[in-house]
């Protein structure tokens, strides 16, 4: 059986692959992947998702700084994210966010950051890829924020998909509360893991319809392949758990999911 599945979150250039993202590409789409969206998280990173998108016909990509890396951001990288957003391929600000987990960034530079790339968002009318750790009140704060800027159709509906929780592993709560207000919720390997039976309950919770699959490649690699480098190819394992817990078809989910992620990102049909 032929399924077509989106990995709406990889990282093609992040240096823990041993392969090429030509050889990562192929792979994937020889497994049913076919299409890849490739984040941005830096000022680096810019360049080089840009060249991935101009690269392989199936790959598209965002821009934006990472919570991790807020504290970098210096004076002009704001319009320098503007300018590349309006690449023909670049289909959302991200990943943005708040992390609390680590703090690699001052917490306070992190929501300075993340409102600017916000307003960004708005501007230039596209959806965000939200990273979110340890942070759920302070996230949903600007995430209502961000909503309530958003124009609305005469039924009161928003005129578009706000974005995406990227690689979800907060609590049922937060999940849902982003789900209503537009928000999409994206699973990665995460869900297959032993230990992530809370987040197999809250995938049970939401709507097929509101879900994504993802990788974070090349990070959390999904059972049965713990211990390599994640790769876009592997998404189709956090799908078939998709499956499992939803009680409905791998071919149902991939279906699902894949127009759900044309439907946010607007991504072009082959």
């Amino acid at each position: 059986m032929n399924l077509d599945w989106v990995d709406t979150h990889c990282h093609l250039d992040y240096g823990g692959s041993e392969k090429p993202a030509a050889q990562l590409v192929a792979e994937a789409q020889a497994a049913g992947v076919r299409t890849l969206i490739n984040i941005g998280t830096d000022m680096p990173t810019l360049g080089r998702v840009q060249e991935a998108s101009d690269r392989f016909a199936r790959v598209y990509h965002t821009v934006g700084v990472h919570p991790h890396e807020a504290a970098t951001v210096q004076p002009g990288d704001l319009e320098k994210i503007r300018e590349a957003s309006r690449h023909p391929k670049c289909l959302a600000i991200g990943e943005i966010g708040l992390d609390y987990h680590y703090d690699h960034s001052p917490r306070e530079v992190q929501r300075q950051i993340l409102e600017q790339q916000l307003e960004l968002a708005l501007e230039r009318e596209l959806p965000i890829v939200v990273h979110t750790r340890e942070a759920e009140e302070d996230q949903l704060e600007a995430l209502k924020r961000y909503i309530a800027k958003i124009p609305r159709k005469p039924d009161g509906t928003l005129v578009r998909i706000p974005g995406v929780i990227h690689c979800f592993t907060s609590s049922q709560p937060f999940g849902q509360a982003c789900i209503d207000l537009g928000f999409y919720i994206s699973f990665s390997g995460i869900l297959t893991f032993k230990a992530a039976e809370e987040l197999r309950t809250a995938a049970r919770s939401y709507p097929l319809e509101r879900l994504l699959v993802e990788t974070d490649s090349p990070f959390l690699a999904p059972v049965p392949l713990r211990g390599r480098k994640c790769e876009p190819a592997m998404v189709v394992h956090t799908g078939r758990k998709l499956a499992e817990l939803k009680g409905v078809s791998e071919q149902e989910v991939a279906r699902i999911t894949t127009e759900n992620a044309h439907r946010i990102f607007g991504i072009p049909h082959a």
